[in-house]
């Protein structure tokens, strides 16, 4: 079925009976199956990775093609492979010690999975998500974002050509698709976006008791320490920052910059915005924000800063004219120690425009940092093992990059998820099969005497007391 048109909440609940009832109805997939199924992924992202690059680009107005070829082909690409490899591995019975008999944990498949994706980077959740759900064995269904109607369109119909319903299905639609599809009794349910939305994911979801893992952003704080390579800490905070122009979940949202160095920071900044994007309007490279809304709710947070008094410093290297361009590319920005309480200090940015904020002491520095909502990432940048520590100890994030930023989220050996604001739970690589599976406790009981039954003895009275000890 092409999954072009939205559908009502009659349409959904059918796709999910339909899965449901493949789920039950069948032995679950063996390794060489799932193995399979994901090789159906992988084709699809290498046989059509123009069509998918062309399409993100229609939908961003621009998005630099080199880059979507990375993030949303290679990427997802890589996640399937390590999938692929491992899952058999992963399937194996974990055994555990037991004095009882034969005690294991046999990870099973859950059933139906429910995905939600975001706009900004469509190819990776839905081929990441597709990696760990079916690596786990299930059948799926992903609702892809309507700010992006092109890709998302492509993605149904592709995945409709390489999957039946019964396995996986791509749902288009509005916000009204989307609060339907969060109302189903799915197995699990994963969703990418916004805090705000996150909350009434989860509302509709507790109506069914059906488990979520939310990862849902946050501002992410980058912390400068004085034992900083500057020049290299900068040109990595940029790079990461201007990113897909800085519309990532976990892009650096505000730098906590030593007091002193907040001025080497700028002409570093400036430096570095040069060499990266010599040219920034008709630059391949540098990405446009997605639409109207995002663009003007950025340049609301500029308007407001400007009107606080705040010191705004374009990165603009060619001081080239932004007004009647085709898009909306906006030009990166530093805002020097904006207040607290404006609206770019409390919303996740999600654009170019990096806020600096200064500090005299390490501690107060963390101190700024445990005062606001636990972030998605956390990114630190020195070379004093004390301070590390601190950073590591002290804080508490989704995960956390020393030396760089965004990084870790790459790396399929180790978990991806938010905590507290920022998300619950964790997917990617084997703790995404574990997320999408039920640990089933398994214990194959010993033929021996039970002292737990009746009638109690004076021998088993002696026994269980001489059990009881410090």
């Amino acid at each position: 079925m092409t999954m072009n048109e939205s559908l009502n909440d009659f349409g959904l609940r059918a796709i999910l009976h339909t899965q449901r009832q493949a789920s039950l109805n069948s032995e679950p997939w063996s390794a060489e199956q799932r193995i399979a199924l994901i090789d159906r992924a992988i084709g699809l992202l290498v046989d059509h990775q123009a069509a998918i690059i062309d399409a993100l680009g229609d939908d961003f107005g621009h998005r630099s093609a080199d880059f979507s070829r990375i993030y949303d082909v290679l990427s997802p690409l890589a996640s399937l492979k390590y999938a692929k490899a491992n899952l058999t591995e992963w399937m194996k019975l974990d055994v555990r010690a037991s004095n009882r008999g034969e005690a294991w944990v046999q990870y099973q498949p859950l059933g139906v999975v429910g995905i939600v994706t975001a706009w900004n980077f469509p190819g990776v959740m839905v081929f990441g998500g597709l990696a760990d759900a079916l690596a786990a064995g299930n059948r799926v269904m992903i609702k892809v974002s309507e700010f992006n109607p092109k890709t998302s369109a492509l993605l149904a119909r592709l995945v409709a050509e390489a999957y039946p319903d019964g396995e996986v299905v791509v749902v288009t639609g509005g916000a009204d698709v989307g609060r339907a599809f969060c109302s189903l009794p799915f197995d699990h349910l994963l969703f990418t976006g916004a805090s705000s939305v996150g909350r009434q994911v989860m509302r509709a979801a507790a109506d069914n008791l059906v488990p979520v893992t939310l990862e849902l952003g946050g501002k992410s704080p980058t912390l400068v320490s004085r034992s900083a390579d500057l020049q290299a800490a900068v040109t990595k905070i940029m790079t990461a920052k201007l990113h897909n122009a800085g519309q990532i979940c976990l892009a650096p949202d505000y730098v906590l910059v030593p007091r002193e160095r907040v001025a080497d920071f700028v002409a570093c900044a400036r430096e570095v915005v040069s060499q990266l994007f010599p040219t920034l309007l008709d630059n391949p490279d540098y990405t446009s924000v997605i639409n109207a809304s995002h663009y003007q709710r950025l340049c609301g947070y500029l308007d407001e800063a400007r009107a606080a008094g705040v010191e705004l410093v374009a990165l603009n290297p060619a001081d080239e004219d932004f007004s009647g361009q085709p898009y909306h590319k906006l030009v990166p920005a530093l805002l020097i120690d904006p207040a607290d309480q404006l609206q770019v200090m409390q919303d996740e940015i999600f654009g170019p425009l990096l806020p600096l904020k200064p500090y005299d002491s390490f501690d107060e520095a963390l101190a700024y940092i445990n005062a606001r909502p636990r972030p998605l990432g956390l990114y630190y940048f020195g070379h004093d093992s004390a301070e590390e520590q601190q950073v590591l100890q002290r804080t508490c994030s989704g995960g956390v990059t020393i030396n760089d930023a965004l990084k870790h989220a790459g790396v399929d050996t180790l978990p991806f998820g938010g905590v507290g604001r920022s998300g619950m739970g964790c997917y990617h690589g084997f703790e995404g099969f574990k997320t999408f599976s039920h640990a089933k406790a398994v214990l194959r009981a010993a033929d021996a005497l039970d002292p737990m039954r009746p009638p109690y003895t004076e021998s088993t009275r002696q026994f269980l007391c001489s059990l009881i000890t410090r």
